[in-house]
C-alpha cells in the first residue's frame, strides 16, 4: 500500500512536471529595481500568469544595452522600465512592434501617440526638501537661481549615467531656452555633490546631507505611506515641471507574439495599473484620479507640464549637456 502511494505521488509530480514544461515562457527583460522584492515585478508576474496559463520570466539587468547586445537573436519577447532618453536608440534598432493600444484615454498630462513604446506611469521632477529643516523653500525655478550661493545644498544626478539628471537637463533648456547656461551657473554654486544615479542622491537626502535632492512630485508619498512620515515634500514650480513616463515594448523578434501582445493588454488593464502606485511609487498611466491612493489624491502637483517630444530632445541633449559641462567646470 505504502509502495502504491509514493508511486502515485511521483506519477502526479511528474504529471504537474510535465505540464509546467508545457506552458509557454513568456521573457520580459526589465530593470534591477523592478524585479526586487519591493518593487512591482513580483506582483504582475503573479498576476499575469493568473490570465495567460503560462509562465512569466523576467530577465533584470540594463535592458537596452543587452538588447542592443543580442540583436535579432534576444530571447527578449518584452522590454519594460524603459525612459524616453533612450527611445531614439531603441527605435532605430528596428527590434521593436507596435503596441497596438488605444493611448486616447491615458491619464497623463501629456497626450501620448507613440505607436511602438507605451507609458505604465509617469510622474514629474521635482526638487525634493524636508519640511522640519528647510523652512523657506524656492517657490519658482527662478526663486531657486535667484537665491544666494549658500541658500541650498542641493544633490543632483549626472545627466551623462542618470534618467533624472538628463531630464533636468531637458527641463531647464525648455524654461530658460538660450539663457539655460546662464541658469546653470547660479545653480551650480547650489549644488553640494552631483552623483551617478538617483539611489545615491536620495540617500545623501535621506541622511540629511542635501537640503533638497532632485527627485519627483511623487516621492513624498513613499514617505507618507510607508513610513507614516510627512514631513518631505516636493517644491512646485509655477513654470512647470518636466514629464518623466516609464515605457513598455514588445519585440518582433518575440517566440510568442501572441502572448507578448496579451502582456501588453494587460499592462493597461486595472489590475496591473492598480499596482502601479505603491509599488512604483508613481501615477499609473491608465488609472482615474479617484481610484487613485488617498495620498497619490492630495499630492501637491504643478499646474503647468513640460515635456520635449524624442526628436527635439535628441537635437537639444548635446548642447545642453555642453552647457551644463561649461557651468560646473567653473
Amino acid at each position: 500500500m505504502k509502495t502504491h502511494l509514493m508511486l502515485a505521488g511521483a506519477l502526479s509530480l511528474i504529471a504537474t512536471m510535465a505540464a509546467a514544461e508545457d506552458k509557454p515562457v513568456l521573457t520580459v527583460y526589465a530593470p534591477d529595481y523592478f524585479t526586487s522584492e519591493w518593487g512591482p515585478g513580483p506582483a504582475i508576474e503573479k498576476g499575469f500568469e493568473a490570465t495567460c496559463d503560462c509562465d512569466l520570466k523576467f530577465v533584470a539587468g540594463d535592458v537596452l544595452p543587452r538588447i542592443l547586445l543580442e540583436g535579432d537573436k534576444t530571447s527578449a519577447d518584452v522590454a519594460i522600465g524603459l525612459n524616453t532618453d533612450v527611445t531614439a536608440k531603441a527605435r532605430a534598432t528596428g527590434l521593436f512592434a507596435p503596441h497596438n493600444e488605444d493611448t486616447s484615454d491615458l491619464t497623463m498630462p501629456v497626450k501620448w501617440d507613440d505607436p511602438i513604446f507605451l507609458p505604465f506611469d509617469w510622474s514629474e521632477l521635482a526638487f525634493v526638501y524636508d519640511k522640519t529643516k528647510l523652512k523657506n523653500p524656492p517657490t519658482s525655478f527662478q526663486d531657486l537661481l535667484d537665491a544666494p550661493d549658500d541658500a541650498y545644498k542641493i544633490v543632483i544626478e549626472d545627466p551623462r549615467s542618470s534618467v533624472a539628471g538628463l531630464s533636468l537637463l531637458l527641463w531647464v533648456k525648455d524654461i530658460y531656452g538660450d539663457k539655460a547656461e546662464e541658469a546653470w551657473t547660479k545653480i551650480a554654486p547650489k549644488v553640494l555633490t552631483v552623483t551617478p544615479g538617483w539611489s545615491e542622491a536620495y540617500g545623501m537626502f535621506t541622511d540629511g546631507e542635501a537640503d533638497m535632492v532632485l527627485s519627483y512630485v511623487t516621492s513624498p508619498a513613499y514617505h507618507i505611506m510607508a513610513e507614516e512620515d510627512d514631513s518631505k515634500a516636493a517644491a512646485i514650480f509655477p513654470e512647470g515641471h518636466y514629464f518623466t513616463p516609464e515605457l513598455v515594448a514588445q519585440l518582433k523578434t518575440s517566440k510568442h507574439p501572441e502572448l507578448a501582445q496579451k502582456f501588453m493588454d494587460y499592462v493597461l488593464s486595472p489590475d496591473f495599473q492598480g499596482m502601479i502606485a505603491t509599488a512604483n511609487w508613481s501615477f499609473p498611466a491608465k488609472l482615474p484620479h479617484d481610484q487613485l491612493p488617498e495620498v497619490f489624491q492630495k499630492l501637491p502637483m504643478p499646474d503647468k507640464t513640460l515635456y520635449l517630444g524624442e526628436a527635439e530632445a535628441e537635437k537639444l541633449r548635446g548642447p545642453a549637456l555642453e552647457e551644463w559641462q561649461r557651468a560646473f567646470s567653473r
